[in-house]
């Protein structure tokens, strides 16, 4: 009888274990079925959003040439070469010279002024400023990156361009007068609108981009690197120039090109400044345009090839940004090849 009881227990214990297998079995094909589903979810839906870019960037690019394309059948390639700007005109003379010269020339000077300041105090946030005050200057220069466009506009308008028309201008007209070239590029009366202030307004406000991310870079050093070269004997001036500068280089240049794209598409705060005088000037101090600021002062009254030409100037913006970008981008190459080469 006793046996019997085994038998059966036994065999009760063989069914339930094989139904606990099959069980277990139909689980587990149930979670990676559900993981498989899951995962073409997911790249489904990434998929779909980078095609919605692409989509996106093709529906501008489209809609840009379409809008352009009566000025660019009506004046070709001389609206590269003309200057004039005059959309009463019959029949209307339209050009985009000054525009591209006030948009490349205040985005040049900005980058100058802002990429040496940037990099120098993202310098002195990571390896010179007491920690106590690290926090409060990074907040400082981030909250510039909050402001506006249009307050710094304002600001530029009513305080900072009276100011450098009385002060600074002056000062350099005085110190380059009679100087072949400079004299030139340095001379004119005063004014309270000009390319230079323009340019000093972009150069602010893409300082906080340099700064933060040559900030953040800097902070990926490894210790190790500046401790060796710090026990060697290495100032901290040989160790930024030699360590960490060189370590660092591919995002530093990622970050003023990324400036560089801001400044090259500002709108409000140029406007506000700038002068908006289709006219080129060899001196900075001269009012001037960028094809920014003449498309947002000009498009709202505008009509037929006037409305044309503005979408052309954005046409060209759109190139002129992408090529830039294009340019910075094999220039990142570059140094990463080189970088693997000397490795």
């Amino acid at each position: 009888m006793r046996d019997r009881k085994q038998g059966i227990g036994v065999a009760e214990i063989a069914v339930h274990g094989s139904a606990m297998e099959q069980a277990g079995s139909h689980d587990r094909t149930r979670a990676l079925n559900a993981f498989r589903l899951g995962d073409k979810a997911f790249y489904w839906t990434t998929r779909i959003c980078a095609i919605l870019v692409l989509l996106l960037l093709g529906g501008i690019i489209v809609s840009l040439i379409v809008g352009a394309w009566p000025a660019i059948v009506q004046f070709g390639s001389a609206f590269l070469t003309t200057q004039r700007w005059a959309p009463s005109a019959e029949p209307p003379v339209l050009g985009a010279l000054s525009p591209l010269y006030g948009t490349i020339l205040t985005s040049v000077i900005a980058m100058a002024i802002a990429i040496p300041v940037g990099i120098g105090i993202a310098v002195f946030l990571t390896e010179l400023c007491p920690l106590w005050a690290r926090r409060p200057i990074g907040m400082a220069i981030e909250l510039l990156a909050g402001i506006p466009s249009i307050i710094y506009g304002m600001w530029g308008f009513f305080i900072l361009g009276p100011f450098l028309a009385n002060t600074v201008q002056p000062f350099f007209i005085d110190l380059f007068a009679g100087v072949p070239v400079l004299g030139s590029i340095f001379g004119g009366p005063p004014s309270y609108l000009s390319l230079f202030n323009a340019s000093l307004i972009l150069a602010i406000m893409v300082l906080p981009f340099i700064t933060a991310i040559s900030r953040d870079v800097f902070a990926t050093v490894p210790p190790v690197l500046k401790e060796a070269a710090y026990g060697v004997g290495c100032t901290t001036w040989e160790v930024v120039r030699h360590v960490v500068l060189p370590y660092t280089r591919v995002g530093v240049i990622g970050g003023v090109m990324l400036a560089l794209g801001r400044a090259l598409g500002e709108t409000m705060a140029v406007t506000f400044i700038i002068g908006n005088s289709f006219r080129i000037s060899p001196s900075i101090f001269a009012p001037g345009t960028t094809i920014s600021a003449a498309i947002a002062s000009e498009f709202a009254e505008s009509d037929g090839l006037h409305q044309s030409s503005l979408m052309l100037l954005g046409l060209l913006l759109f190139v002129l940004t992408f090529f830039v970008l294009a340019a910075a981008r094999l220039m990142l190459l570059r140094l990463e090849k080189k970088a693997g080469k000397q490795a």
